[in-house]
């Protein structure tokens, strides 16, 4: 998609439902922008980390149950290493528990027209009935986007420390494509490798998923193709845009 005219470029099994992985968690920061551009959060609000959010798995800040977090801290946490345990924190912080913040997930979603869509946790990990489409996390990054560019300075960094930890992010196209400044990747065993991805050549942005890929290089490679061909169309005519 050129964002800068909200036309999509080029498409293939746009709407095949699979599992979100993390993206997700685009629509949980999503939400948490909102919450502070409303006013009911504020970034330096200490979160209490939960049993809960301390014990959830897989991609990780590695919180300790009983601490304090700033919010802003916990965000930087699911944008750049997809902290899961960060997820449900802001979920809970956020929406008074996980279940609520869900209902405003998918609220969000309806608003938002992302049809072929239903959450069912706010980090991605695998759900029964959880799913997406690529059409649909185009439409929800292109909004975010639009709504909360700043949100970019997050997504483009390439590591993050907490606890004297540093990981760094899994979005390879950060190191490796030019003028790339984010999204989000994911990964479930369910549906395979994700991304939601963007980069800014000039005054035109694109923004391209990938779902489904075999493994992160072919997610990559993909996704690379898919950018240099929408850039291509482009700059040979614009009315592409």
């Amino acid at each position: 998609m050129n964002m800068t005219t909200g036309r999509i470029l080029l498409s293939r099994n746009a709407d095949d439902p699979l599992q979100p992985a993390s993206i997700t968690k685009v629509l949980s920061l999503y939400l948490a922008d909102e919450a502070i551009r409303d006013g009911k959060v504020r970034p330096t609000d200490p979160v209490k980390i939960s049993q809960k959010a301390g014990r959830t798995g897989g991609s990780r800040m590695f919180l300790q149950a009983g601490s304090e977090i700033p919010l802003a801290e916990l965000l930087k946490g699911m944008a750049v290493v997809s902290a899961n345990d960060a997820s449900v924190a802001v979920a809970e912080y956020i929406g008074g528990n996980v279940e609520d913040f869900v209902k405003q997930m998918n609220g969000k979603a309806h608003e938002l027209g992302m049809n072929n869509s239903f959450f069912k946790n706010p980090n991605g990990l695998p759900a029964r009935g959880q799913f997406t489409t690529a059409r649909d996390i185009l439409i929800l990054a292109c909004d975010y986007l639009r709504r909360f560019p700043e949100s970019l300075d997050l997504h483009s960094q390439q590591y993050y420390t907490y606890r004297d930890i540093t990981q760094r992010n899994r979005n390879s196209l950060l190191r490796h494509y030019p003028n790339a400044d984010g999204l989000k990747t994911g990964w479930v065993v369910q549906s395979g490798y994700h991304i939601v991805a963007t980069a800014k050549r000039g005054n035109t942005r694109l923004l391209a998923v990938v779902m489904g890929a075999k493994t992160p290089a072919i997610r990559a490679r993909e996704t690379e193709k898919l950018l240099d061909e929408g850039f291509m169309m482009v700059r040979e005519d614009p009315r592409q845009g």
